[in-house]
């Protein structure tokens, strides 16, 4: 029945009797292949006995399998396609039985059905011969080498000198195996050290690093402040403003905002070097450029040092027609001097006035994307009958050079592979190295949108990179809170900052701020850390002065050059005081174990080893050796290592 796909004929399934695991079904393959991928076909409608949740195994026999995939499928009547793991050690293996594993249901207690399965690959006997000969010689060399690491842990020497001169199958790394010499046979521990110094120092220890959990590092700032100045030394108390950075100098740009009753139009640096913030100007507008605002955005171009910025919020009390003109500045570092480029972006083919939009440069081409953001209308028009239904921009490209403005995706609500849907409060970054844009989150009227895609600004092409639908909703930033994300393109990882909801009744007193990275090449998100505000690790110090508090409307810049964030003011979002913004300003490092950290651990380790063996024997000298030699290496912040 699945060999054929009759989305319309009820009994055209496999199904399983009950849902009580172990429930499977075996495909036996006309002969080998190398199995890409699986297509399930589905019932016209949506079904209880639908996969929620499956694995497939694949291998040559049907004793022994490899785990090919675990997954879902979605309950709708549309085909759903899956890679399968077809590779060890970038190697191409084959299959002759592939295993469906049903898990779960999609109605609770029905048995498993499976309406349609399509098996991709290739087949072809002069691919997969070599395949399956390597395969074979791969598994009998896994066997030996199991068999080596079975001699020499029960210390049966002359057995394992045998098997290895026998097949010269190497058990490891010629270092592992000098270790075990050192450390089990010799009992040498300062030849043992020397040698994890020697590996330390080779760099053996750069590929665990690299896959090594991030922790984070705040730091709050605490800025210099020039005499006679006071208070007026720093940005004030804002949201909504706006932030750039520029890596070579290390000077982060501010410039807007409101501070809980009035839009702003001061521009300032902060030197981080000089550790101090210099107001460029108080008000931009008295210099040519741009009027108090909130709500803008604005990306840098570090090569030809210019800032642009573009659209804003408007209360709905003061927009008319010519307030409602989106208007676009750059900004001259260097000569410190605004040009207005567009009275109105919409009169030149740009987006109309837009708030909580996205902006991004790519100054290789000399191009800047925006995306999204709400239109402001004027209220009571009457010629317009969507006037009531917002309304959103699409994707747009501006032409530093020609001055140019292009439309590349309207706004689209249907969803064909090339449409993107318009939203507002979005993350958008470009990655000059791959040349494109990532978009994700974001909210269109009541709606949380968790879709996430790139689009290649060269070839003019969409990739969606999760629909937002999937079941592996756990591991994902959650939607409906504000997101602020960054890209390190020479690290292929994007980083976001989730805070707090701007919905009142979305807003719980034990918001917690999390930051989440999401490895580009391995298409995967991980969780670097949430901070639970009830539990405090340091009873003594309060959480501000850890950690800054989840917030919205805040601005977060990082320096890919030295790998620190940099995060000022926002809206905490409290009830009791709507009117509050904050001013502080914080740095965040991203800190993996250092190489020094290792070493310190690993002698740490040989040390406890030495010590345990000494006491047996000589409990006097074990006591001195502890106060001496396994006391350095012990790291006294680690609760657990000095409890040890």
């Amino acid at each position: 029945n699945i060999l054929v796909d009759k989305p319309n004929d009820q009994s055209s399934r496999w199904s399983s009797e009950s849902n009580y695991p172990p429930q499977y079904l075996i495909l036996k393959l006309e002969r080998p292949a190398i199995v890409q991928s699986i297509t399930f076909g589905k019932y016209e409608k949506t079904h209880v006995c639908n996969l929620k949740k499956f694995k497939v195994f694949g291998g040559m026999n049907e004793e022994n399998m490899t785990d090919l995939l675990s997954s879902g499928l979605k309950n709708d009547y549309n085909k759903e396609t899956f890679t399968l793991k077809h590779k060890i050690d970038e190697q191409m293996f084959p299959c002759r039985f592939i295993k469906i594993v049903p898990l779960l249901s999609w109605g609770p207690s029905f048995n498993f059905s499976i309406w349609y399965v399509e098996l991709n690959g290739i087949d072809d006997p002069d691919v997969v011969q070599p395949c399956l000969n390597w395969y074979s010689k791969y598994r009998e060399q896994e066997a030996i080498r199991l068999c080596l690491k079975h001699f020499r842990q029960h210390n049966y020497t002359e057995a394992f000198e045998s098997l290895q001169k026998k097949t010269k199958i190497a058990l490891e790394h010629p270092m592992l195996t000098d270790l075990h010499d050192k450390l089990v046979l010799k009992g040498d521990f300062d030849a043992c050290e020397e040698l994890i110094e020697k590996a330390v120092n080779d760099g053996l220890f750069n590929q665990y690093i690299s896959q090594q959990e991030y922790k984070p590092r705040w730091g709050q700032i605490i800025p210099k402040s020039t005499k006679g100045d006071g208070e007026d030394s720093r940005p004030g108390m804002r949201g909504g403003h706006q932030m750039v950075i520029d890596v070579q100098t290390e000077t982060v740009y501010l410039f807007g905002g409101w501070d809980g009753t009035q839009d702003l139009a001061d521009f300032w640096a902060y030197s981080v070097k000089e550790n101090q913030w210099t107001c460029i100007s108080r008000d931009t507008e008295k210099e040519s450029g741009p009027s108090a605002r909130s709500c803008h955005k604005m990306c840098i171009d570090i090569q030809r040092r210019q800032i642009y910025t573009l659209g804003r919020y408007l209360d709905s009390s003061v927009r008319n027609s010519k307030s409602l003109k989106s208007d676009f500045y750059r900004y001259d570092i260097d000569t410190n001097t605004w040009m207005l480029l567009s009275e109105d972006t919409a009169a030149d083919g740009g987006p109309k006035l837009v708030f909580d939009h996205q902006m991004c440069m790519d100054s290789e081409k000399h191009m800047i994307y925006t995306f999204g953001g709400r239109i402001l209308t004027c209220n009571g028009s009457v010629d317009d009958s969507r006037a009531s239904e917002p309304q959103f921009s699409g994707l747009f490209a501006f032409d530093c050079q020609c001055q140019t403005w292009k439309l590349l995706r309207e706004d689209s609500c249907n969803a064909g592979p090339e449409d993107i849907q318009s939203r507002i409060g979005h993350c958008m970054l470009f990655h000059s190295k791959n040349r494109c844009l990532y978009v994700f989150g974001g909210q269109r009227s009541k709606t949380y949108l968790n879709d996430f895609f790139s689009y290649d600004v060269d070839s003019d092409h969409v990739d969606i990179i999760s629909d937002g639908t999937k079941k592996d909703s756990g591991m994902v930033p959650m939607t409906g809170f504000t997101q602020r994300a960054t890209i390190d393109p020479e690290l292929n990882e994007i980083h976001v900052l989730s805070g707090l909801s701007k919905d009142k009744e979305k807003r719980e007193e034990n918001v917690r701020n999390s930051f989440w990275i999401y490895d580009i090449v391995r298409n995967s998100w991980s969780c670097v850390y949430k901070n639970d505000q009830a539990a405090k690790e340091n009873p003594g110090k309060s959480l501000q002065e850890e950690e800054p508090c989840p917030r919205f409307a805040h601005q977060l810049v990082y320096d890919e050059l030295h790998k620190v964030h940099y995060l000022f003011g926002g809206n905490p979002g409290k009830s009791c005081s709507p009117k509050m913004r904050l001013d502080d300003f914080w740095s965040l490092k991203l800190c993996r174990p250092s190489k020094e950290y290792l070493l310190r651990h690993c002698k740490y380790l040989i040390r406890k080893h030495r010590f345990e063996e000494k006491a047996q024997t000589d409990p006097l000298s074990a006591l001195k050796y502890l106060q001496n030699d396994l006391y350095v290496t012990v790291d006294h912040s680690d609760p657990e290592e000095t409890k040890e």
